[in-house]
């Protein structure tokens, strides 16, 4: 080998790829996140099992089983439930009057003020009087005139009747004094009642109000001219105190308000505004119409209302409740009562915490009470909540007894840590009835 091979320099590899190392970083970073996913997925399907374990730890039936499924309750009571009948009714005022001058002439004032309250007889128009005032005097005048020919006719008469005593004058004289003294008679008659229709006219032409009550608006205003055939009239007054209300009742109940009527005169009435919450006013039932409506096969009725407070206004659409009587019943809520294939029925706890199917025949109802005519005691427990989940013979807890709401035994603290030996039961406590209830915990689990 010679010195130049010697010297030679050694040749050199290739150059390594400047992409590997990133590629491989990609790598391993997918498979980390990968990793970390299924975790993340591992740890909430523990944490859903987990939940759903917890969720089975509800009180076990006596003896093993299912759970017991958790309702609401109530007690079957006595109550005095009243008899209703519910109705839409309109009120309509005692009175309504249209006020119409009675003579024509020039509206001068009008002394009322649009909505305020007036009474029988106050002062509301002035129409222009001296007209009437005049013709009153012509009527006087003219009575004065036949009196004092009256009064001479007669005197006549008098002296015509004197002679023919005295045989001095004959009898025909005296027969047409007479009937002078009568047709003056007539007339003067015809002028009185003439004088009293100008005093009449004149006394129109104050427009008092005919009633009492609210007035409306005003359809005239001063300085018009108006007449005797005016339609619509200076304005409109209605009677609000009292007022009635008007409404229909189904053919079928008139034989119970009439021997409720029979019974109680002054049947109750009350009045509710559309959302029959709030209460307008009580009044008392006054009658019902001679005949029954064909077309809708209702008969009308009427009750009368004070209307103190003045809450109820005419025309206005108002519920009406009438009362007919009160009746001594057991009554349970009306989720209670269910309806099946073969009826009404409800589900009765039992002192063993089953419940059992009964049949029941139901009575008068109100919005939130059922009366129980037959099927079910006084005292008696039943389902109000939860029926749906239940079948004959079924165990259950209800929201009165004791642990329903309150923490699970062992479940005070974190999870496994038991307040008492797993398996053994805890004393028994008293329900919110008052009932003694015992809670048993959940059978030890063999590891």
């Amino acid at each position: 080998m010679n010195s130049q091979e010697a010297s030679a320099p050694a040749p050199q590899s290739p150059p390594a790829d400047p992409g590997a190392k990133p590629r491989r970083s990609r790598w391993v970073g997918t498979l980390i996140a990968l990793v970390l996913l299924a975790l993340a997925g591992a740890g909430a399907w523990y944490l859903v099992q987990r939940a759903d374990q917890g969720g089975d730890e509800a009180p076990a039936r006596p003896g093993g089983g299912r759970p017991m499924v958790t309702v609401g309750d109530a007690v079957a009571r006595r109550a005095e439930l009243p008899v209703l009948i519910d109705a839409l009714g309109t009120v309509i005022p005692a009175s309504m009057v249209t006020v119409r001058p009675q003579v024509a002439g020039l509206l001068t004032d009008v002394l009322f003020t649009e909505g305020q309250m007036v009474k029988k007889g106050q002062l509301l128009a002035q129409i222009d009087p001296r007209p009437f005032e005049q013709a009153l005097l012509q009527a006087q005048g003219t009575r004065q005139r036949d009196e004092a020919q009256l009064e001479n006719a007669r005197l006549t008469l008098e002296r015509y009747r004197t002679l023919l005593a005295q045989d001095s004058i004959a009898r025909q004289e005296v027969d047409t004094q007479a009937a002078l003294v009568r047709q003056l008679e007539g007339t003067v008659m015809t002028d009185r009642a003439l004088e009293g229709t100008a005093r009449l006219n004149l006394g129109y032409t104050r427009i008092v109000a005919p009633a009492s009550g609210r007035i409306g608006l005003r359809s005239v205003d001063a300085g018009n001219y108006v007449t005797t055939g005016d339609a619509t009239g200076l304005a409109t007054i209605t009677q609000v105190q009292p007022i009635d209300v008007q409404f229909s009742v189904s053919q079928d109940r008139v034989g119970d308000i009439r021997a409720a009527q029979a019974a109680s005169p002054g049947l109750v009435v009350t009045a509710l505004d559309r959302t029959r919450k709030t209460e307008l006013d009580k009044g008392r039932f006054s009658t019902l119409d001679n005949q029954v409506d064909t077309a809708t096969g209702t008969v009308r009725a009427k009750a009368r209302f004070e209307n103190a407070q003045g809450a109820l206004f005419p025309n206005q659409f108002v519920n009406v409740q009438l009362l007919l009587r009160k009746v001594s019943a057991v009554v349970v809520p009306v989720s209670a009562v269910r309806t099946g294939a073969n009826g009404d029925y409800v589900y009765v706890i039992n002192e063993d915490r089953n419940v059992s199917l009964r049949k029941v025949v139901r009575g008068q109802a109100t919005v939130g009470l059922m009366a129980i005519t037959e099927g079910l005691k006084e005292g008696e427990r039943v389902v109000t909540e939860g029926g749906d989940r239940l079948q004959d013979g079924m165990a259950v807890q209800w929201s009165g007894a004791s642990g329903a709401r309150g923490p699970r035994s062992g479940a005070s603290g974190p999870r496994g840590a038991a307040s008492a030996p797993r398996g053994a039961a805890s004393a028994a406590q008293p329900g919110a009835d008052g009932e003694a209830v015992q809670r048993r915990q959940r059978p030890p689990q063999t590891p």
